[in-house]
């Protein structure tokens, strides 16, 4: 039986007619079903190029394994077990870029990696549920491309169980180097070369501190940020788009369903599909940059400063403020200790690790109540714990919920402490708010789903009004407390914190700060 279906056959005959230099696809072995199944993978994929050869020779450790290698060089790649899922693309890029593709990447963060100077052996691990993997995957690959002194091995967890529990792994992506935890989470190149090249940051400073003030600085790269870029472009203004990661709250989204005109689509998809868009207008994007501080224009019309760090700073007649939110932490004992060691964000990243054990999930409302429905179906048992004394989340979702038989539901519970035993997770204790008694559930892992937190601690010290939760005040012109400074999304008071509403909310305040702009150019 094949391991590709046609469609995934198709694809990828067209997409390997970019190899234009022969590669190898060495398989490391052993009488495992899984190894059979990866060998068949790898010869499917060389019957669709004549640039693809596979030996089943290889000596490495890890068994299923196989590396692509540039023939006659030093370049290569390694996955051990089989990337399917979600980083098929990470595959699919692999073969090309090894196979002579050139990497897409900035020019400046390609250059930094081809002059790093050392050995560096990179182990990711991985789950072929995760979104936030293949983008770790991805850009070490392409470093490896880049940079033959840097090599990568993309390790599926659940293939490698003993791996995993030897090294207490209960998160992913979680990236090695050298034999050392090295980082954890999703990162991009410039991620990776900023921590390794100690220059880098004094760089990227320089280089902000060189442009040119801008009419319009959109802070935050998500959907508010993005609708508010482009519409600012479109009406010819000079705009920069700064921001720690393209895409925001969106790539920890596993499925979208109600962005209306697209039935169904993923995070990491959808926000690729706004960075395309970006892409299409002449829009200055700074990835990879967090805003520290805001100083407002001293006269009407002025131009306003934002900081990042202490060195680094851009100007602009007005900001438009699209910060987004995080994850809302519990604020308990033992949550910082334990975060990668069984207290954890992403069910659909980190579930596959916990498959067989207990696990809670803290948090009734949709979000929690979805988790707990998914993680079910991988772990042996869940109970859902929420603070109020009923759940929060859509009827239909909670008859889902109770339908499961390996589900339990405690409501009214104060979740008081995560406990573990120096290494990882093992018990959550709460408090009954009916009796006051005190609680504890024996378990392995902690899903926290209880909401979000605006991202504006930054601004503190701003003078730009903020709401008792935290939030950008604004007005339904999306003009902060501050003229000239405006806000969208979910870090504001807009007050339904959905993917379309902080679209509509980008665009209406990049048309006042339009408008803004304008009034005060007549004036002037």
């Amino acid at each position: 039986m094949a391991v590709l279906d046609s469609t995934l056959t198709t694809q990828l005959s067209q997409l390997l007619t970019k190899v234009v230099e022969p590669i190898e696809l060495v398989a490391s072995i052993d009488d495992r079903p899984k190894s059979t199944e990866m060998v068949e993978l790898l010869n499917e994929i060389a019957a669709l190029s004549d640039k693809i050869t596979v030996r089943t020779d290889g000596d490495d450790a890890r068994k299923p394994s196989f590396s692509i290698e540039r023939t006659g060089t030093d370049i290569g790649v390694r996955f051990a077990g089989i990337p399917l899922g979600h980083e098929f693309s990470s595959l699919v890029l692999a073969l090309v870029q090894v196979g002579g593709n050139p990497v897409k990447e900035d020019a400046d963060v390609m250059e930094q990696v081809k002059q790093l100077d050392g050995d560096y052996e990179f182990v990711t691990y991985m789950s072929l549920t995760c979104q936030n993997c293949p983008t770790v995957v991805q850009a070490l690959n392409a470093m490896s491309v880049l940079n033959p002194r840097i090599k990568h091995t993309a390790v599926e967890g659940s293939v490698f169980q003993d791996e995993v529990k030897e090294k207490n792994i209960l998160a992913v992506p979680q990236v090695y180097l050298n034999g050392e935890p090295f980082a954890s989470g999703r990162m991009e190149m410039a991620d990776f070369v900023a921590k390794l090249d100690s220059g880098a940051g004094a760089r990227a400073a320089a280089k902000l501190n060189e442009l040119d003030p801008y009419e319009v600085l959109v802070i935050g790269q998500g959907p508010a940020g993005a609708a508010a870029a482009i519409y600012t472009a479109r009406k010819g203004f000079r705009t920069g788009l700064v921001g720690e990661r393209f895409g925001g709250q969106v790539l920890d989204t596993m499925s979208i369903e109600n962005f209306i005109s697209v039935p169904k689509t993923e995070g990491p998809k959808f926000a690729a599909a706004l960075e395309q868009h970006v892409g299409d207008y002449e829009i200055d994007v700074h990835k990879n940059v967090s805003a520290t501080g805001v100083i407002p224009a001293t006269e009407q019309g002025g131009y306003h400063t934002v900081k990042f760090g202490e060195e680094a700073s851009l100007k602009a007649r007005t900001v438009i403020l699209a910060t987004g939110a995080s994850w809302r932490l519990m604020s308990v004992p033992g949550e910082d200790e334990y975060r990668n060691k069984g207290v954890t964000f992403c069910p659909h990243c980190d579930g596959p690790l916990f498959k067989g054990k207990k696990i809670a999930v803290v948090g009734g409302g949709n979000s929690g109540v979805e988790a707990a429905i998914d993680l079910a179906g991988v772990v042996d048992h869940v109970t859902v714990v929420e603070f109020m004394d009923t759940l929060k989340a859509d009827n239909v979702l909670q008859d889902k919920l109770r339908s499961m038989g390996n589900v339990d539901v405690i409501t009214s519970a104060q979740t008081t402490e995560v406990v573990g035993d120096g290494a990882q997770v093992t018990a959550l204790k709460y408090k009954d708010r009916n009796t006051e008694e005190e609680k504890q559930l024996d378990l392995s892992g902690v899903f926290v789903q209880i909401g979000l937190l605006p991202n504006t601690k930054w601004l503190a010290d701003s003078g730009i009004q903020l709401s008792p939760r935290g939030e950008i005040e604004i007005n339904d012109r999306g003009e902060t407390s501050v003229p000239g400074i405006f806000a969208a999304g979910d870090c504001s008071t807009e007050p339904y914190k959905q993917i379309v509403v902080a679209q509509g909310s980008g665009a209406t305040a990049a048309l006042s700060a339009f408008d803004y702009i304008i009034r005060n150019s007549a004036e002037a």
